[in-house]
């Protein structure tokens, strides 16, 4: 049987409160649930407008953005943190502008 990654979604102005979080959906492999997860972090960096720095866009990210993560049988080697996500991609993005 197959492995199933299954990925949630946390909100980061709710944080701790599993009320607010969702379920997105059910993958077949860990390269989908990831990219999954960083579709979700970068629509929220590209929708913090221009002209920001890298700490901005981060600090943006953990108060406001939604936080997904994957959960599996397969934790040990499918991992993914948005916040790190974030902080990398916001070096990149403040690069950029």
């Amino acid at each position: 049987m197959a492995k199933r990654y299954t990925v949630f979604v946390d909100d980061n102005y709710h944080y701790m409160d599993e009320s607010e979080r969702y379920k997105l959906g059910e993958f077949d492999d860990c390269q989908s649930a990831v990219a999954a997860c960083k579709q979700i972090v970068e629509e929220f960096l590209a929708s913090c407008g221009p002209g920001k720095t890298a700490d901005q866009l981060c600090a943006d990210y953990c108060m406001f953005g939604e936080d997904p993560w994957i959960s599996s049988e397969d934790d040990k080697e499918c991992r993914f943190s948005g916040r790190e996500y974030a902080r990398l991609r916001s070096a990149e993005i403040a690069r950029k502008s």
